[in-house]
């Protein structure tokens, strides 16, 4: 998880885990991660590797390709491959931009 925060951090944007707090989300852009479930790989009916999944979703209340490019050069600086999806969110007002992988813990 450190690695995760780390990797957060050098975006320079406000980040929570899952969500902020009613009334205390900040103005967007910002970003929310978390680790919704575990691949491991198992030998000998054992964990051998523990591997989390994570979502990294970046909230705009614009299209920002720029912002984007940051996150996903930050990402690629780390080695990490990711999936990217997009949706809008109407009763939000926001595009929430979500890229989920792996990482071994």
């Amino acid at each position: 998880m450190d690695d995760i925060l780390a990797m957060l951090r050098e975006l320079k944007l406000p980040f929570a885990y899952d969500h902020f707090a009613e009334g205390e989300a900040p103005e967007p852009p910002f970003i929310c991660y978390l680790v919704p479930g575990s691949n491991n790989f198992a030998a000998d009916g054992r964990v051998y590797f523990k591997i989390n999944e994570y979502h990294i979703e970046l909230y705009t209340d614009e299209k920002s390709p720029a912002l984007e490019s940051s996150l996903e050069a930050v990402l690629d600086n780390h080695g990490i491959f990711y999936n990217k999806s997009e949706t809008w969110i109407e009763s939000e007002k926001l595009y929430e931009v979500l890229y989920t992988f792996e990482m071994e813990v």
